[in-house]
């Protein structure tokens, strides 16, 4: 029953996390998209507790 052990070697681009898309970092940066995200963040939560409270 001996498994045989794949040794990754380092530094292989494997192990490095994907560079993020153009959009991507426009959505991290973005001040007005972070403010809109907030804003539907937080109406879905009140939604959801107006249901709760009924």
């Amino acid at each position: 029953m001996s498994e045989k052990v794949m040794n990754k070697e380092p530094y292989q681009q494997a192990y490095y996390p994907p560079m993020p898309t153009r959009i991507t970092r426009f959505m991290r940066t973005c001040l007005l998209w972070q403010a809109y995200r907030f804003m539907v963040i937080n109406l879905k939560m009140l939604k959801l507790l107006a249901k709760s409270h009924h």
